[in-house]
């Protein structure tokens, strides 16, 4: 059990004036997961909600996952476990859901003599989670490089689509194809149910190294994936490309924060949509002023309006986002507040902005909460992180009831 002086529920005065107006009810969830868990993912899927997380047992790791329904959580499931698996607090298992219900879920596998030296792999279950098939790698490429922070959406005709961060062109000399040596590349591809494979296509040959990938579906079916970007001059800001019939577009740039740094802020991005309506939230530290922004479309990703600012003052990042039925947005982001870590929940409107805040949780353990992940089940919003304490880590999962806007 999570010690009550580490979720400490004290509310910062602009939240404690303006939660009212976001939750009309927020409680704990036991999680499906024992003590020591850690790293939680998730997705929801037609009424039901899936989460993913990992086990330590011995000197092996377990991927785990469970889905809950209105009956309650089922039995937790073992998705795959080795000795060889690459364990990190800032890229992690993940689960996506085909239209017909098949699970997939992801995770990664030390593969060289480095520690940046790792593959994606796959998995498939087509009865709940009880039984898994033969890990897939999505990736052409084999070679001893980083390969990671996977994003994974159910695509067109039953398809998945599947995203990455690709480190295939480190070394690789001479290559006029490439944009600078030693470039992180964002790669994509699909995948069918049956464990088929699409091509493994290029979607940006210079992004940033180690920032977390989103991805999202419009109206009309057309994908929208979100990266921290790399210039040439080490500017690092946000791009969004879309999928459309005709193969991926170019990336456009999300905002020109001009956020200039050498080296990866481990904080990517996080996109919804809802119709033809997209929101984009991300963490900028642009001009030495460190801020959580989100930005709105109207056109499926094509243009992408200014963005507005909705952090108190000193954000960590670390976002997460819902798109609403009424054309607003949840944002969920770490912030610290008093010295310590800081959940804040958001509904942001295109113009107004933060409309209305909720102060979630404080941590006030020695380690972090890490990325806090976010789904939504109509009205009802959960958020799963990793809690430390003195006891050892374990997962906090927490239901949030959004007030009805009608």
């Amino acid at each position: 059990m999570v010690s009550a002086a580490i979720l400490a529920m004290t509310p910062h005065p602009v939240a404690a004036q303006m939660s009212s107006t976001l939750f009309e009810q927020i409680e704990d969830v036991p999680a499906p997961s024992p003590p020591g868990a850690h790293e939680p993912s998730l997705t929801s899927h037609e009424g039901a909600l899936y989460m993913s997380w990992m086990e330590q047992a011995g000197e092996q790791t377990k991927v785990m996952m469970a889905v809950r329904t209105p009956d309650g959580w089922s039995v937790p499931r073992l998705v795959h476990q080795g000795d060889d698996l690459f364990v990190n607090w800032a890229d992690f298992p993940g689960t996506a859901v085909f239209d017909d219900g098949t699970i997939a879920v992801h995770w990664l596998r030390q593969i060289g003599p480095s520690s940046f030296d790792y593959q994606v792999e796959i998995s498939l279950s087509h009865d709940g989670g009880t039984t898994w098939g033969q890990p897939l790698i999505p990736h052409a490429d084999r070679s001893f490089a980083q390969h990671g922070f996977v994003s994974m959406l159910p695509a067109r005709q039953n398809d998945l689509a599947v995203i990455w961060l690709d480190g295939r062109a480190y070394g690789v000399e001479g290559d006029k194809a490439l944009p600078a040596p030693d470039a992180m590349q964002l790669r994509a591809t699909t995948l069918t149910r049956d464990g088929v494979l699409g091509d493994d296509v290029a979607i940006d040959l210079q992004t940033c190294s180690c920032c977390q990938t989103s991805l999202a579906s419009t109206g009309d079916g057309t994908l929208l994936a979100a990266y921290r970007d790399r210039s040439v001059g080490e500017i690092r800001d946000i791009s969004v490309a879309r999928l459309t019939n005709e193969g991926w577009e170019e990336p456009v740039t999300v905002h020109e924060d001009g956020w200039e740094l050498s080296g990866c802020p481990v904080n990517g991005p996080a996109i919804d949509a809802d119709g033809e309506i997209a929101a984009v939230a991300w963490f900028t530290g642009a001009n030495d002023v460190a801020a959580v922004k989100v930005a709105f479309s109207d056109d499926g990703g094509r243009s992408v309006d200014a963005p507005v600012r909705i952090d108190q003052g000193d954000p960590v990042g670390r976002v997460d986002l819902e798109m609403l039925s009424d054309g607003t947005a949840l944002v969920s982001w770490v912030e610290w507040t008093e010295g310590h870590e800081a959940l804040y929940l958001c509904r942001v409107h295109r113009d107004a902005g933060c409309i209305s805040r909720e102060l979630l949780a404080t941590n006030s353990a020695g380690a972090s909460v890490n990325f806090p992940r976010m789904a939504r089940l109509g009205r009802v919003i959960y958020l799963a992180w990793t809690q430390p304490d003195t006891n050892g880590d374990s997962i906090v999962l927490r239901r949030a009831v959004l007030v009805d806007s009608n």
